[in-house]
């Protein structure tokens, strides 16, 4: 079976990123592998090149830094032997993620709660009670 060649316009369709960021993420150096070239020099994928990329889209989506994800394409692009690294920067992401999800949820809480005052007062009609900051 033959490995799988997309242009850029299947890869940025099936991983959400535009054109304009897969070559940012080429010319920063984010791709594990090489972006091979027809002989008219347009760029070819593969489907392992697109797994990555999604893999890279939910890492910048979850808020890692572009240092942190250029860091860990390198360590990948290195091979074996400095998985210890890797997992050293995701655990930090994770934690990192982690902590976002706690604000995120007491956020929610107060805007929950928030929600809940003003749909009992509505529903009594009575506005009366309600934060007026011109009262």
């Amino acid at each position: 079976m033959s490995e799988q060649s997309l242009s850029i316009g299947e890869v940025a369709e099936r991983t959400g990123l535009s054109v304009h960021a897969l070559r940012f993420y080429e010319r920063e150096g984010l791709l594990v592998g090489p972006v091979r070239r027809t002989s008219g020099g347009r760029r070819r994928y593969s489907s392992l090149d697109v797994d990555w990329l999604l893999i890279c889209v939910k890492l910048r989506e979850s808020g890692m830094p572009l240092a942190d994800l250029k860091q860990f394409a390198q360590l990948v692009c290195q091979g074996p032997g400095n998985e210890a690294e890797r997992l050293r920067l995701l655990d930090t992401h994770q934690r990192r993620v982690d902590a976002q999800i706690r604000a995120l949820e007491e956020c929610r809480s107060v805007i929950a709660w928030k929600v809940g005052v003003y749909a009992e007062h509505l529903a009594r009609g009575e506005a009366g009670g309600l934060w007026d900051p011109t009262a």
